[in-house]
């Protein structure tokens, strides 16, 4: 999507992110975030919460299956993904419905107040190009998940 919004939303996540998958087995996970700005008053001498923005977001594959399996509600995060429109007709209204969703690329605790452990889930990646050794190569050019014999990152 050339014309697609990019954004950043760093917040809480308001409920357990909820997982499904579509008739063809793609899982997709919806998760709700609570963004809330804050600000100094000098006059008070004290932080003020702005009026909170809650923002509906969607993962799909493996960031959907990653973030049901790692994020709870409470969790504070930083997620980056585009905006989208969602529309609809209410089945029972027959009313024309819409809402703003961010369809995420990427998101992750944000370890501003908090610890995190990485644990790598062995998703493949491609053939280094200057031939370095990586890992062993299936037919498809998937590595299978294995520690690199060198120091120096496959990018």
């Amino acid at each position: 999507m050339s014309n697609a919004t990019p954004i950043t939303v760093v917040g809480n996540i308001t409920r357990d992110p909820e997982i499904r998958f579509t008739q063809t087995g793609v899982p997709v996970a919806r998760l709700s975030i609570a963004a809330t700005p804050r600000k100094f008053d000098k006059a008070t001498n004290k932080w003020i919460d702005g009026e909170t923005t809650f923002w509906a977001c969607t993962a799909w594959r493996s960031l959907a299956e990653h973030a049901a399996e790692s994020l709870r509600k409470g969790d504070r995060v930083i997620a980056s993904g585009t905006v989208t429109t969602q529309r609809w007709t209410d089945k029972d209204t027959k009313e024309a419905r819409e809402r703003m969703v961010l369809d995420l690329d990427d998101v992750g605790p944000s370890l501003l107040w908090t610890d995190a452990t990485v644990t790598r889930t062995g998703a493949r990646r491609a053939a280094p190009a200057n031939g370095d050794t990586w890992g062993d190569f299936d037919a498809a050019g998937a590595t299978s998940p294995q520690t690199p014999t060198d120091d120096n990152p496959p990018f």
